[in-house]
């Protein structure tokens, strides 16, 4: 016997907003702001290129527009890595 899925799966990471400071990445039932200052790859960006982004291996999310590809930790704990390329 097979079950039946219920809800929707929150798993999905999606793209709320995107202003000129950052975007705000729905994820595992919560929300975070990115800003573009600690996320610089994602500054000239098109909008249709930061909403495409996909789950990879439940521990990756992946702009294939932007060929960027972060970490689900980076996403949630940015503090503990240093982002800022120079």
């Amino acid at each position: 016997m097979k079950s039946l899925t219920r809800g929707r799966n929150i798993s999905v990471p999606e793209i709320t907003n995107v202003s000129e400071h950052g975007f705000w990445v729905f994820l595992r039932g919560k929300e975070y702001f990115r800003a573009f200052e600690n996320f610089p790859w994602f500054r000239h960006a098109s909008i249709e290129q930061i909403v495409d982004v996909e789950l990879w291996h439940a521990t990756h999310l992946y702009w294939p527009k932007l060929d960027v590809d972060l970490s689900i930790e980076i996403i949630e704990r940015p503090e503990k890595f240093k982002l800022v390329s120079k």
